[in-house]
């Protein structure tokens, strides 16, 4: 059984930076696509980017894209998202999420989840 533990959610202002941590036990997190998805209230639950198994390809929503980074560290079975320029529009709980198989976008591809941790932006 693979757990998955996000940190670093928060309160930050418009433009700022927030970095969230995903903690991997159970298994190598090397093992896993990683994906970060988020989910603002009575909105559906959205895919924000994701990174193959060894670091090598990173994917975004065009959302985010050239704002957001995501990295990984398997040595240390941690996936980090780190979030620039922030935007209101942004304010979620965000999730990470490990998949077996190939890489996905869509949330029902993906195997196991954390527990979600909020991050919120003021304008």
């Amino acid at each position: 059984q693979v757990q998955l533990v996000e940190s670093g959610g928060g309160s930050v202002q418009a433009g700022g930076s927030l970095r969230l941590s995903c903690a991997v036990s159970g298994r190598t997190a090397s093992s896993y696509v990683m994906g970060w998805f988020r989910q603002a209230p009575g909105m559906e639950r959205e895919f924000v980017g994701g990174i193959s198994r060894r670091g090598s390809f990173t994917y975004y929503a065009d959302s985010v894209k050239g704002r957001f980074t995501v990295s990984r560290d398997n040595a240390k079975n941690t996936v980090d998202l780190q979030m620039n320029s922030r935007k209101p529009e942004d304010t979620a709980v965000y999730y990470c999420a490990a998949r077996s198989g190939a890489y996905d976008q869509r949330s029902y591809e993906y195997d196991y989840w954390g527990q979600g941790t909020q991050v919120t932006v003021s304008s």
